[in-house]
């Protein structure tokens, strides 16, 4: 059974937080630098990621989790907070983070959505549409996609079999959870160097929680590959 806070007349409302690690280097996306800073539509690509949260009033406070040897961002927002913290995984990167929100102030039942730097098509809309299947939640969840295609099994280089996709579901980010659950669920996996943990999700998953999946958008991709920065960049352009 999971725990919930259940604040007494005098506690403060809860909050609702985000965090963006970009200390990666993005390798398989082909640029000389790291790619959340690669220019879409003349702005870098966080840029757009960061626009998106800043829009929805419900986020107390984003913190962007950088390297410590990052200098390319200087945000003029107080809104918006830069963390030199950034680990060598991604894992490490939001535990680290973590650790700065709640030395900041934030609380351990405060909320906390998780967000890839690198996911810049996500919309004000998606954001609180997590928020608000997520609140009154004993755990949190995460934004995901119904697979859409077959799914084959491989073996030596051929389909070993076609797997049933009825109940399975593509990880997105934002992902939502209470900031003390997500930060003991990551701090249990620390000492193992995070092993296993390939998203906020399955560092809850192993904690024996189950986050709740929340429908989200196919143009919510992160952007990984050459060929995704210009169907980024048009969809970019469409919106506009």
């Amino acid at each position: 059974m999971t725990d919930v806070p259940t604040p007494s007349p005098q506690s403060p409302p809860t909050r609702c937080f985000a965090l963006l690690p970009c200390a990666g280097t993005g390798s398989r996306a082909g640029t000389a630098g790291p790619k959340q800073y690669e220019p879409l539509l003349g702005v870098p690509l966080v840029l757009h990621t960061l626009a998106a949260f800043q829009t929805v009033s419900r986020i107390e406070r984003v913190l962007v989790v950088v390297s410590p040897a990052d200098r390319f961002l200087n945000l003029d927002d107080p809104q918006v907070t830069l963390a030199r913290c950034g680990g060598a995984s991604r894992a490490e990167s939001v535990f680290n983070g973590l650790g700065a929100l709640i030395q900041a102030g934030a609380r351990t039942g405060d909320w906390v959505l998780v967000h890839d730097a690198a996911r810049c098509l996500v919309t004000p809309e998606q954001i609180d549409g997590l928020i608000d299947a997520c609140l009154g939640d004993p755990v949190g969840g995460l934004l995901a996609l119904k697979l859409p295609d077959t799914l084959k099994a491989e073996a030596d280089g051929r389909v070993a079999a076609t797997v049933d996709r009825s109940d399975k579901w593509l990880a997105q980010t934002p992902q939502m959870f209470r900031i003390g659950m997500l930060h003991a669920a990551l701090a249990a996996r620390a000492e193992t160097a995070f092993d296993g943990i390939t998203d906020e999700a399955s560092a809850l998953e192993m904690a024996g929680h189950a986050p709740r999946l929340v429908p989200g958008s196919a143009q919510n991709f992160k952007v990984t590959y050459p060929e995704d920065f210009a169907l980024a960049e048009a969809i970019l352009k469409a919106r506009a």
